[in-house]
């Protein structure tokens, strides 16, 4: 049995390596242009040699956007950037507009093509027409559903991958085709810089009462009425990969290493179970606890069972979820002496108990000594990417994740 891909998002060169040993088979980045994420650090292109071998020696594929919505001006450096990232080894790009398809194949025909969900990819006929042309893969909207996607599966050639979202922020306008960014703060969601006015709050204004601002109240916070829940389809792997997907995607090249980490890891360990008995898959409620514990809204099934609901969004407020700190990264473990080097991202202090959390296992623990750099004993940690160390009695490994509940 094939297995279906675990396709993660990968915002820089750290986080490109830790989507990859916590356990992605695939990651999705962005060039420092023509990418749907202006906001993103991405890649130069030296960070993007040292991130495809990097990936590839580790059997890992590279794909890269050039997901926007191209005016004139867009296309005039795309050949020389698409020769570029052909000869560094990119195994895919991601592409929405027929123009930008059109110069790939003139310019670098052998490199596969997927299709971004931008293209509104809703039917089997679109993912025939695209792959006629010879797209490899098309990447399906998010507003199908799961039986929507088995009649496509059924009505297309099997040498056609089809790539749909199981985890990750919902976007409000059908299939990311929003203007709302673009029209009240000039910022184009279709050229990577969204401003996400679908999480503000509003208020109403009837046509015949102009200058009347009437709050459209929920509670004392006011109301988010564009405000979706995140994508979670952890509970529903069989039906996911029973449905013919051939790629599962987590959204979130603009998410943090952390939220890298602990999502690639659940979703790694949910897809494992499965293909080690398909018959008898049991959810295993662990794994939601590892995704609750990166910062998050709450979850929804998305369209793949029905169409979202009232339960669906969030009315009252737009705040994550944020019951853990992500404190620190493992950059060397001594094992003679048990002492780890950590490069600190969040506060923390001697006496703290703290969670470890690597790609296979995890361990919990108290800081009982923790020194600076040139090994002087300190009680705090409070400078963002201070090298320290601590006592570690339990060997860990580089990109092992330290964090600890928020009080």
């Amino acid at each position: 049995m094939k297995k279906v891909e675990l396709l993660a998002p990968a915002g820089d060169l750290e986080r490109l390596k830790i989507a990859i040993m916590y356990g992605a088979d695939a990651v999705y980045i962005g060039g420092q242009i023509f990418g749907l994420r202006a906001a993103a650090k991405n890649f130069t292109l030296e960070e993007l040699k040292e991130g495809v071998q990097y990936a590839h020696e580790r059997g890992v594929k590279v794909y890269i956007t050039a997901n926007i919505i191209p005016h004139n001006e867009d296309l005039k450096n795309l050949p020389e950037y698409l020769k570029t990232i052909h000869e560094v080894g990119v195994d895919a790009v991601i592409v929405s507009d027929p123009g930008t398809f059109t110069i790939i194949k003139e310019t670098i025909p052998d490199m596969e093509i997927h299709i971004s969900t931008q293209a509104n990819n809703t039917n089997y006929m679109t993912v025939k027409f695209w792959g006629d042309l010879g797209a490899s893969r098309v990447i399906l909207a998010r507003e199908l559903s799961l039986e929507e996607i088995r009649e496509i599966r059924a009505n297309v050639p099997d040498n056609i991958g089809l790539e749909a979202f199981v985890h990750g922020a919902m976007c409000m306008s059908y299939s990311g085709r929003c203007l709302l960014s673009n029209y009240m703060t000039g910022r184009d969601a279709n050229r990577g810089e969204c401003a996400q006015p679908c999480r503000w709050k509003y208020n109403l204004v009837e046509e015949k009462r102009p200058g009347e601002y009437i709050q459209v109240i929920e509670d004392e916070k006011g109301s988010y009425f564009m405000n979706s829940k995140d994508l979670c389809m952890i509970e529903y792997i069989p039906e996911m990969i029973e449905s013919g997907i051939t790629s599962l995607k987590i959204e979130g090249r603009m998410k943090t290493t952390y939220y890298v980490a602990m999502v690639v890891k659940a979703y790694r360990l949910a897809i494992d179970h499965y293909y080690k008995d398909p018959q008898n898959w049991q959810f295993n409620p662990k794994w939601m606890e590892e995704l609750k514990k990166a910062s998050h809204r709450d979850f929804t099934t998305g369209f793949y069972f029905d169409k979202p609901g009232p339960d669906d969004h969030h009315y009252d407020n737009r705040s994550y979820v944020r019951d853990y700190s992500f404190i620190g990264l493992v950059k060397d473990y001594d094992t003679s002496s048990g002492i780890a080097t950590i490069e600190q991202r969040n506060r923390f202090f001697l006496g703290d108990d703290i969670e470890i959390i690597g790609p296979r296992e995890e361990m919990a623990m108290a800081i009982t000594k923790m020194w600076d750099e040139d090994m002087n004993p300190i009680y705090v940690a409070p400078h963002p990417q201070q090298i320290i160390k601590i006592k570690i009695e339990t060997p860990v490994k580089e990109n092992y994740i330290l964090i600890k509940r928020i009080e």
